[in-house]
């Protein structure tokens, strides 16, 4: 008996430990779209590769342990398109 309990609660650790690496690399993706979208707003150069950086590390994430949810790539068109939106809010 103790040792199913014991497998079970290394298991609810590990599924808090991915959940929680997901919220950071989420909140990551969340800040570089934002500081993206800052940057378009201003007529400033701008990358997508932090946000993808951070999509694919939550995509491994998703793939590896199917628990967390998978995001999309960013493209800078996207990033221009919602800047648009936006402007015209």
């Amino acid at each position: 008996m103790g040792e199913v309990h014991v497998a079970i609660s290394a298991h609810s650790k590990q599924q808090h430990a991915v959940v929680t690496q997901f919220a950071q690399l989420d909140a990551m993706r969340e800040a570089a779209i934002e500081a993206a979208v800052a940057l378009c707003l201003q007529g400033q150069p701008f990358s997508v590769d932090g946000i993808n950086g951070a999509t694919q590390q939550v995509n491994e994430l998703a793939a590896k342990y199917g628990y967390v949810p998978t995001r999309k790539y960013v493209t800078a068109d996207m990033v221009q398109e919602y800047a648009a939106r936006l402007q015209k809010k």
